[in-house]
């Protein structure tokens, strides 16, 4: 590999380093798609709420589109 080929290859590397860690390390963020504000909120998304809809898609597992983010 020629000293150009390897120069590149270090800056590209070096900004994939960054891209990752700048401004906040990593890629994909998981946020709320729902409102979750007090208890009974958690509760709905959370246990006991998430067992009707975990029901729901062992009843009919097409309704994994429907209640998750598969849809």
């Amino acid at each position: 590999m020629s000293s150009t080929q390897q120069e590149k290859r270090a800056e590209l590397r070096k900004a994939a380093l960054e891209y990752h860690e700048f401004p906040t390390p990593g890629k994909v963020a998981i946020a709320a798609t729902k409102q979750m504000i007090n208890q009974r909120d958690l509760a709905l998304a959370y246990s006991p709420g998430v067992a009707a809809a975990c029901e729901e898609i062992v009843a009919d597992p097409a309704n994994a589109f429907r209640y998750t983010a598969r849809g």
